[in-house]
């Protein structure tokens, strides 16, 4: 499995015959090196609503015909949109998809589209796949049912945000990537907008000083797992 990380919350996950993006933010996104027409996918995942997540994800699953797992609310505002294929989830419920499975995380954060229409919950997302989980936080602060997570699930990579005001910040990402327990953490949400200016080595030291590996990805580089 390949993980590439193309800014903010953008993640791109290479499976042996699959291809998932989770929140495909990239107009807008300085840190994203690559256009909406350049993106092949099979799924996409989004955790929320808002622009900066919902991203692009009107004409990439149209030039792919990719379909969209989230939310209830959101997936069947996107099917109103003209997304021809969708798959509605919860909070807390999985499914079995070709790739691997994928379960849904409460998140605490808000969700509306970017024309303002409540979207339903935020959420997280555990995805399983090809042996590896991979626990992608969503926007969120911080909650303790992280340990939860943590102690049903046997974590390979945690994507947790570090850049405060909309989210955790430091301190408290850090104190999540103590719950999670995951084998690596790697930041996300910083430095796409001045208001979350974060430093991802400072989050490195401190999450190693609890003795958890922390992998600070370059933007649009491939992490082979």
């Amino acid at each position: 499995m390949k993980l590439i990380y193309h800014g903010h919350t953008f993640l791109e996950i290479e499976t042996g015959k699959q291809r998932i993006l989770i929140d495909p933010f990239i107009t807008g996104n300085i840190h994203c090196k690559i256009k909406p027409a350049d993106i092949k996918c099979d799924y996409i995942i989004l955790t929320h609503a808002h622009g900066d997540h919902y991203g692009d994800v009107l004409q990439i699953a149209e030039k792919n015909d990719a379909t969209v797992i989230g939310i209830f609310e959101l997936v069947n505002i996107l099917s109103s949109k003209g997304v021809k294929k969708i798959h509605p989830m919860n909070i807390g419920g999985g499914f079995n998809f070709p790739f691997g499975r994928v379960k849904l995380t409460i998140a605490h954060h808000s969700s509306s589209t970017p024309e303002g229409v409540y979207a339903g919950d935020p959420a997280g997302v555990l995805l399983t796949s090809e042996g590896k989980t991979i626990y992608h936080s969503g926007d969120t602060g911080l909650f303790y049912d992280m340990k939860l997570i943590g102690e049903m699930n046997r974590i390979d990579y945690a994507f947790l945000p570090i850049g405060d005001d909309f989210t955790m910040g430091i301190d408290d990402a850090v104190k999540a990537a103590e719950f999670v327990n995951a084998e690596y953490v790697v930041p996300i949400h910083y430095d796409t907008f001045d208001i979350i200016k974060a430093n991802p080595l400072e989050f490195k030291k401190k999450v190693e000083s609890i003795g958890k590996k922390c992998i600070v990805m370059e933007f649009g580089k491939t992490l082979e797992c």
